[in-house]
């Protein structure tokens, strides 16, 4: 099945992914030469989050070194990494006014350490430029290379994100290149680091999981000891990727929302535009400053 939006359910034709306000935020970017995820991974969601004058930044270039079957973000042979990136992703946090900053990147299994000292660059980029912002970061799994995760512990992000996206059954079929038990062991060691960071993470749903899947990926990831969930609908964003399975419903979100709460995660956010980064700026102020 192609994803036709002529054919979505009445409950995803809400969004407008063209709106006028949100170019002043996309000529700003255009300008710095920064990448964003909301475009690069084609998300529902750019027209709301670029006329609140908000992105989520992604790092380390456009190309990915892996091919993930849910993603559009462009894969093969990367660039370079660019040193005045950082610099340049300050000047728009400043430009921007945000006070919640969320940085991702492909993946970049080509750089040592999987590019994890850009991800340290531009977190101290963005501290000198706008010191009361906070940070999020949702990373790749960096191939669990210690050095690596030494190095974004210690840069002490108010936020850690790494999504395990699907159960465990669908991992060869919707991500291939990665692996459930090394993403849970990923966010096992962070949340183990010593510091405050929070630890995230999230799922796609309508990709032909069962609710008993979901519910032991829950329990897998407090376990791990995530506190942040989130749940969106998986929508296929080009002809070349997976197909959508099934749709959910939004009283289906809030249902499994309540399910997942009383597993003790400190903050659910589900529904069928949720992403991991959506709202993130409002959301994460709530919890970190509860």
């Amino acid at each position: 099945m192609t994803e036709n939006r002529s054919r979505l359910p009445d409950w995803l034709r809400q969004k407008d992914p063209i709106q006028r306000e949100m170019m002043n935020t996309r000529r700003l970017l255009a300008g710095l030469e920064l990448n964003t995820v909301c475009q690069n991974a084609r998300c529902p969601n750019i027209g709301e989050c670029y006329s609140r004058d908000t992105a989520t930044f992604m790092v380390l270039g456009s190309r990915c070194t892996r091919s993930c079957n849910f993603c559009a973000v462009t894969h093969g042979s990367p660039l370079p990494v660019d040193l005045t990136e950082p610099n340049r992703l300050a000047q728009a946090v400043i430009r921007l006014d945000l006070n919640h900053v969320v940085i991702t990147s492909v993946t970049r299994d080509d750089l040592p350490l999987g590019g994890a000292r850009q991800f340290v660059r531009v977190i101290e980029a963005i501290r000198a430029a706008q010191p009361d912002a906070t940070i999020e970061v949702l990373t790749p799994d960096f191939q669990l290379e210690e050095k690596a995760l030494k190095l974004i512990r210690e840069a002490q992000p108010e936020i850690f994100n790494h999504n395990i996206e699907t159960v465990p059954s669908l991992y060869s079929r919707v991500r291939p290149e990665a692996d459930y038990k090394r993403s849970l062991k990923l966010l096992s060691k962070m949340a183990d680091a010593e510091g405050e960071m929070m630890i995230k993470s999230g799922l796609m749903l309508g990709l032909g999981e069962s609710e008993e899947e979901l519910q032991k990926v829950w329990k897998d990831l407090r376990g791990a000891g995530c506190q942040i969930l989130t749940m969106g609908q998986y929508l296929q964003p080009t002809d070349s990727n997976l197909p959508v399975e099934e749709y959910i419903r939004p009283e289906e979100f809030e249902r499994l929302k309540e399910k997942a709460e009383d597993l003790g995660f400190e903050q659910v956010i589900a529904g069928p535009y949720v992403r991991s980064s959506y709202l993130a700026d409002k959301s994460s102020r709530e919890l970190l400053n509860s």
